[in-house]
């Protein structure tokens, strides 16, 4: 079968298709032909060894010391299910799923083997298999985030980064919660973010969200970029700052000293994956509360232009990559 393989860490030209083995299920798991996958900042990170360093030595003792121990990238994924292992009950031959692969990677491939109950569930079924690839890793960890938030009806929720990956999954998923969303965005994104449903936008090239005397009970940034004490500064009493990556040694202590010292609590960390979860996204989205932003779409041997794509830090929500075999 295709692949896109990462045997060393570096810029986008590392990633060389080949031919390689076709894997085959093992008693738990299903062998799923991929239709669609994705290039998003989890997988440019990797192929870059673009860590934080505090964590650079155990990351790089997970993923790998001089290359990817886990060669093929590619962290979310759709397709369908062509064969299933003896003990599997779940899902059947034919079944349209989607899926993040976390840590095991493997969506940049013609097919990917997976266990029954990993991060697997049906396709949404008024989602294509492109749309549907880029929901699990963004939307997983939106969600994620938003319920250590306890998003509830009624509240203000700023989300810092609404338009990339995991921003665009946020404004729609705080929305569905009930509450009350502002998206900070640059100048071209105002549109898209507008119409994910956010109730007002922010344009951070033209203002200060810090300067503006709003408050929020929970501030959530998808990206790692905004600034730290003055987002603790517009919080509202009790009220929680989230921060998804790049949760470097000063964010930690600063985020510890304000858990401690006064009501607001800041909550960082690496979003917990379930099938639980992506089951309730399908549903979010079947009842037509969630879509996908799609920016560009690129096939499997244009993985490194997708990837260097990715890099210039301008997408707007998600790079989907079409493999051949797709269904449309």
């Amino acid at each position: 079968m295709k692949a896109i393989v990462c045997t060393k860490y570096g810029p986008p030209d590392v990633l060389q298709l080949k031919e390689v083995e076709k894997p085959a299920p093992r008693d738990n798991e299903v062998l799923i032909k991929i239709f669609a996958t994705t290039a998003n900042g989890a997988d440019t990170r990797i192929r870059g060894a673009i860590f934080p360093p505090l964590f650079w030595l155990p990351v790089r003792m997970m993923l790998g010391f001089r290359g990817p121990r886990k060669n093929i990238l590619g962290v979310e994924l759709a397709g369908e299910i062509e064969s299933v292992g003896k003990d599997v009950t779940l899902f059947k031959e034919g079944d349209q799923v989607f899926a993040s692969t976390g840590f095991g990677m493997g969506g940049y491939a013609e097919y990917k083997c997976l266990p029954e109950e990993g991060d697997l569930a049906l396709k949404p079924a008024n989602m294509t298999y492109e749309e549907a690839a880029a929901v699990p890793h963004g939307a997983l960890a939106a969600l994620y985030f938003l319920r250590k938030g306890n998003v509830q009806s009624g509240q203000k929720v700023l989300i810092y980064g609404a338009s990339g990956g995991i921003g665009t999954f946020a404004v729609q998923i705080a929305k569905s919660f009930g509450a009350e969303v502002t998206g900070v965005c640059s100048t071209t994104n105002l549109e898209l973010v507008k119409s994910l449903g956010a109730d007002k936008v922010i344009d951070y090239t033209k203002e200060d969200l810090i300067k503006n005397g709003e408050t929020y009970d929970v501030i959530f940034d998808t990206v790692g970029k905004s600034p730290f004490s003055g987002c603790v500064r517009s919080l509202k009493k009790k009220g929680i700052y989230l921060r998804a990556v790049n949760m470097d040694l000063s964010s930690i202590v600063q985020g510890l000293w304000t858990s401690i010292t006064s009501s607001k609590k800041v909550i960082g960390g690496v979003a917990i994956y379930t099938p639980e979860n992506l089951n309730f996204l399908k549903e979010l989205i079947e009842s037509g509360k969630m879509k996908s932003a799609i920016d560009r779409r690129y096939t499997l041997e244009q993985m490194a232009e997708a990837h260097a794509y990715v890099d210039t830090g301008h997408k707007k929500g998600n790079v989907v990559i079409i493999l051949e075999n797709d269904k449309k």
